[in-house]
């Protein structure tokens, strides 16, 4: 689906999900497109980045009802990109407002990667995953939804594992900050 289905389809699922929803993201760059505080970040602003990625804070709240657990696990590479700094400062604010944010290191998922990076995916219980989809520029271009069990199951205790093995994503933000 492009990424306007995807888009519909997708709050469908979110306005339904209730208990852990898991987001598995890998790729160490995405193109966020005209949002205020990821231009003022491409422009070399990042004190006016980080105070518009503050203004967004009501709706990372109203992204996390309280039926919902949202378990994101994010993959980092070393040296981390300005990009990926970025968005893990957002996905700190995120984790304020009620996400269950995780690091893991590109080793972790290095298992999975025999053809290649590991897909971004969002998992709604056992019944629903989306393979997120991205250019090679990283904008966001739709979705391919599965709805077979038989491919949606194995991937829960595979995220589950590496969510218990990631570092809480706000002490990772603390720790990377000082270094």
């Amino acid at each position: 689906m492009d990424a306007a289905e995807y888009g519909t389809d997708f709050g469908k699922e979110f306005e339904a999900a209730a208990g852990i929803v898991w987001k598995l993201e890998r790729a160490q760059h995405f193109d966020e497109g005209d949002l205020p505080s990821y231009q003022a970040m491409l422009e070399g602003d990042w004190e006016r980045s980080m105070k518009l990625a503050a203004q967004m804070r009501p709706g990372f709240r109203a992204d996390n009802p309280d039926r919902m657990d949202f378990r994101r696990i994010r993959v980092v590479e070393e040296p981390l990109s300005q990009y990926l700094r970025w968005e893990l400062e957002v996905l700190a604010i995120r984790a304020e407002e009620g996400e269950n944010n995780r690091v893991v290191p590109v080793s972790a998922v290095r298992p999975y990667e025999a053809a290649g990076p590991v897909p971004e995916l969002v998992l709604f219980g056992p019944t629903v995953l989306y393979e997120v989809l991205y250019d090679e520029a990283g904008r966001h271009t739709g979705a391919r939804k599965i709805t077979d069990p038989e491919v949606i199951e194995p991937c829960v205790p595979v995220l589950a594992s590496l969510f218990d093995a990631g570092e809480d994503l706000r002490a990772y933000c603390a720790r990377t900050r000082r270094a």
